[in-house]
């Protein structure tokens, strides 16, 4: 990266300086030119993660305001600061592969999806289900062990992959995941829950987490409704009989 190379370069000219240009001791303007390397890397760091940092922002308050498009082209914007800094060009195709999927348009989060950064959990946990929705089961496991092996303290991403492979039809590998979670994440009531769930045959209740369940698209809120509203059509039917 551009922010390595000018920092290093920085760093070896002031080492030649001071060893031409003064007295000092070799060792001594070696320790010298590494110090001005550190402080050039972490001031170049720093401003370039605070442009990254105020285009996210940015890209926020248009998603809060429902314009998906305008926040797209604010987060690519940043891509020409991608050269100078690791990770950057992940994280930036992650934030964008996550919008387009949450809009419904699977092929062009599958893009940007691809080329995430691996510690984004909920864009490698899209990424992954983009690939179980394509029939790609061993892809899609691929892809949710090298998430959950950056991320294994996010107990909800060993859940998603639990339910996934429930639904390709590994139940038990389900439940050795379900598992490894708990072990790895620690203690979580809804992984416990859901861990029984299985355990028992029964389906798991995902809408625990919250809204950010339903971002991964693999139930509708309408479904919970409907089956609240059977039940409740059951019990009043039982009372009626009474």
């Amino acid at each position: 990266m551009l922010n390595l190379i000018v920092s290093l370069a920085i760093s070896l000219a002031v080492d030649a300086a001071l060893i031409r240009l003064t007295e000092l001791n070799v060792w001594v303007a070696t320790i010298i030119s590494v110090a001005v390397f550190g402080g050039v890397f972490l001031l170049l760091t720093r401003f370039f993660m605070k442009k990254i940092g105020n285009l996210m922002e940015s890209a926020q308050r248009d998603l809060q305001a429902n314009r998906m498009e305008k926040a797209v082209r604010t987060i690519e914007s940043g891509f020409k600061y991608a050269p100078w800094q690791f990770f950057i060009k992940g994280q930036l195709n992650a934030q964008i592969g996550t919008i387009y999927y949450m809009k419904r348009d699977f092929s062009k989060a599958f893009e940007y999806l691809q080329k995430s950064f691996v510690r984004h959990w909920m864009a490698m946990a899209m990424l992954a289900i983009c690939y179980m929705k394509r029939n790609k089961k061993n892809k899609m496991m691929e892809t949710f062990d090298k998430a959950t092996s950056a991320n294994k303290k996010e107990p909800m991403l060993w859940n998603i992959y639990a339910f996934c492979l429930d639904k390709v039809g590994e139940q038990e590998k389900a439940i050795s995941v379900m598992e490894k979670g708990l072990k790895r994440a620690g203690s979580n009531e809804i992984l416990e829950e859901n861990l029984k769930a299985l355990k028992d045959g029964r389906k798991m209740k995902m809408q625990k987490w919250g809204d950010t369940w339903y971002q991964f698209h693999l139930e509708k809120p309408g479904a919970l409704l409907k089956k609240q509203t059977k039940a409740v059509a059951g019990r009043r039917k039982t009372v009626v009989r009474r």
